[in-house]
């Protein structure tokens, strides 16, 4: 009988350093600059999680998830800088590790992430002096080579930027060894993270419900109509679906009109898009009650206020950024789109990618600045091809 083979292939530093080069989104020429300072911020976000687990030793639990992240930032950058450079990355990490590269080498085998680090490490709970003293210089050497490329001094000069870069990567691996870390641990959650961001292709997965028996379904197509009406003197938004008036009718609750009143319009992209909405589930009742279970924590009033609270607050980022306007797919801050996934952390709407909540953002905003203009309009979900869009309402 066959046994199936469970060989463990490490990840390579070329492989790594191609795969990376494909989320390079950057249209600047291939210029040297937003890299570095890329590095240079990152390596400064590395010495700041140090900081916070000095500043709450107790409560900051997590530190070791945290410096793996960033090492895997930092590793990112400085593979973009070596890619525009025209550096390859494994001739860096040679130049940093002699012996190792010479090793694999000599067995015909491409230099791996695992081949720069001892096989053993133990990982360090608490940042050690040895850890600070790497970060800061670190951050000292990526300082000289941002000081270098504002010089000219990379201009034409290839051996001046290998020798600072294997100089970086030297400190990477002992920064890595000393906080009890592989840098292909670091690698392989950059790529996953990236890859959730900024795919190589974009695939819609099945609609989280897809299982859910038929009439508990998030509808496919719908169409809805919102607009504003006058009440005796205050200014209220309706909604209608088949001619049949749906959900409360909203005002701002804010003391400053900012049309939040408008607000469903994005618990729709988040369907239309997202496949994803427990507000509009309670809205048009349909909580999946055939599955207690689901009902109770994926239908139920936490899920709904988690969803409320995240487009509370990206609303609250999107003011300060001109309602996402004139954005397109990629523009979203990253982070924006990480908090987002950290608000749905355990609920189903985690399995959606980063890429996914982007796209759902932006076309919701895009259906919202239309009502702001003109203060009613016809919204169309149409889950099949994940769209949402909105045309004038006479």
């Amino acid at each position: 009988m066959a046994i199936a083979s469970t060989e463990f292939s490490p990840l390579t530093i070329a492989d790594y350093a191609a795969r990376a080069a494909e989320t390079d989104q950057r249209s600047d020429g291939g210029s040297l600059s937003f890299p570095l300072l890329g590095l240079f911020g990152e390596t400064g976000s590395l010495l700041s999680e140090v900081k916070k687990k000095q500043r709450d030793r107790a409560s900051y639990l997590g530190y070791a998830g945290a410096v793996v992240e960033e090492l895997g930032d930092v590793l990112w950058y400085l593979s973009t800088v070596a890619a525009r450079g025209g550096i390859a990355l494994t001739d860096i990490f040679a130049e940093a590790t002699p012996g190792p590269h010479a090793e694999a080498r000599s067995k015909g085998e491409a230099l791996s992430f695992a081949a720069v680090q001892p096989a053993i490490m133990t990982r360090a709970t608490e940042p050690t002096d040895a850890f600070e003293r790497t970060l800061l210089k670190l951050a000292g050497d990526v300082g000289l080579l941002v000081i270098d490329q504002e010089a000219g001094r990379l201009v034409d000069s290839s051996s001046t930027l290998l020798g600072r870069m294997s100089a970086i990567a030297r400190i990477l691996i002992q920064a890595a060894n000393e906080a009890g870390v592989t840098l292909e641990a670091a690698a392989v959650k950059n790529l996953a993270k990236t890859a959730d961001r900024w795919p190589r292709e974009r695939t819609y997965p099945a609609p989280l419900d897809a299982g859910a028996e038929p009439e508990e379904q998030l509808p496919r197509d719908l169409t809805i109509e919102i607009f504003e009406r006058q009440v005796r003197g205050q200014t209220y938004v309706f909604q209608r679906c088949n001619g049949i008036n749906i959900g409360d009718r909203l005002t701002d609750n804010a003391m400053t009109d900012d049309d939040y009143r408008f607000h469903d319009v994005f618990h729709y992209a988040h369907v239309a898009v997202l496949t994803w909405s427990p507000v509009i589930r309670a809205l048009l009742r349909l909580k999946r009650k055939s599955d207690p279970k689901i009902d109770d924590a994926e239908d139920g009033a936490r899920a709904t206020l988690i969803e409320e609270g995240i487009t509370t607050w990206i609303f609250g980022q999107a003011i300060e950024l001109d309602l996402f306007a004139n954005m397109k797919r990629g523009d979203l801050p990253f982070d924006l789109l990480k908090h987002v996934h950290q608000f749905v952390a355990g609920y189903e709407a985690e399995r959606c990618p980063l890429w996914l909540w982007e796209e759902a953002i932006l076309q919701g905003y895009t259906a919202f600045r239309f009502l702001r203009e003109h203060r009613r309009g016809r919204v169309r979900i149409d889950m099949n091809n994940r769209q949402l869009s909105i045309e004038p309402l006479t």
